[in-house]
């Protein structure tokens, strides 16, 4: 489940871009996952919005310094496709579609029968069930111009991108990989970074629905630096009660999509077995606090054991959404 763009080999640099920073890291082993090194460089504000590349001249400078400075000219390269970008839809096709002519099939529909937010998408499907009549598929598309915007660009600052993915698939990979999930279960996973959230419910390993929500970030409310191991570290320093009320939105959209699971995906069929809580924001901590405090369901925090990689310490949250997509097609 991931954009067949690329064709994909090994020793591969894996690249995070969001709205706030530029991300490398590259895999020393897969069992148990190990990063071999890493770091990370702050975007300003106004280059990347939304997910989308927005001042290209300025991203490409700030890119091409880091390529420079992380030795990593001529890689090959993975990235995930923002998270701003991607949709993913439960779609239902006439069974007697071959499996060999479902992409096709796919493709001439969308825009006709498929209703997607934007025109020429780049997608992928994963099949769930077939009743006969009808074959379910969960597609997941993104706008092809965006996607192939931050390819074209790596492409031309000598990196070779080799596949794409999506951001709840690196997490669930990380997660199955530290042999942390359990039959029937129901994940609802909370990926809290500095500039946006998004929530993702999985059914097993499979991603039913996903929804994305942006942070307001005023740069001058936060101090960032950067720590001996080359991430950033972000400090708030502005009035707390306005990181309370973007929490609190946030809160009653985990509501609203465990209602939109419980009553219309499932009839109260299913339920949600647990919250897995990753991500960037530096209050994380407190996050799954007061999720524990308010929902009725168990929250774990996703972290790796530094006895169990054999490392002194343990990997950076920041650094686990990275180390999932780096075992893309590892494991």
């Amino acid at each position: 489940m991931a954009f067949s763009l690329f064709s994909s080999k090994n020793r591969i640099i894996n690249l995070i871009v969001n709205d706030h920073s530029i991300r490398f890291l590259e895999l020393k082993q897969a069992t148990p996952p190990v990063a071999q090194r890493w770091s990370e460089r702050f975007l300003p504000p106004g280059i990347i919005s939304d997910g989308k590349i927005t001042d290209i001249d300025t991203f490409a400078n700030i890119l091409e310094e880091c390529i420079d400075e992380w030795k990593i000219l001529r890689r090959e390269v993975r990235f995930l496709v923002p998270d701003q970008l991607v949709i993913i839809r439960k779609v239902s096709i006439p069974a007697e579609i071959q499996d060999d002519e479902l992409k096709g099939y796919l493709y001439l529909e969308l825009g006709s029968t498929i209703h997607l937010p934007f025109e020429e998408p780049i997608f992928d499907y994963y099949p769930l069930t077939n009743n006969g009549k009808t074959k379910d598929l969960l597609l997941f598309a993104a706008p092809e111009q965006h996607v192939m915007e931050y390819a074209n660009l790596f492409s031309k600052l000598k990196l070779i991108p080799v596949a794409a993915d999506i951001s709840p698939l690196a997490l669930y990979r990380l997660y199955y990989q530290l042999d942390k999930a359990n039959k029937n279960e129901v994940l609802f996973t909370v990926q809290f970074d500095l500039t946006g959230v998004n929530l993702c419910i999985f059914e097993e390993s499979v991603p039913l629905v996903m929804r994305h929500f942006p942070l307001a970030f005023n740069i001058e409310q936060w101090e960032i630096k950067q720590d001996l191991s080359n991430m950033l570290i972000y400090k708030y320093i502005g009035n707390e009660d306005e990181l309370v009320i973007q929490f609190e939105d946030i809160f009653k959209e985990i509501n609203k999509l465990l209602d939109f699971y419980r009553y219309s995906l499932n009839n109260e069929k299913k339920d949600i077995t647990k919250f897995l809580l990753n991500g960037d924001h530096p209050m994380l901590q407190a996050i799954a606090d007061e999720m524990n405090d308010r929902f009725d369901v168990p929250n774990e925090l996703l972290a790796i054991d530094s006895e169990a990689n054999g490392k002194t310490d343990s990997v950076p949250a920041n650094l686990l959404l990275s180390l999932g997509l780096a075992l893309k097609e590892v494991q």
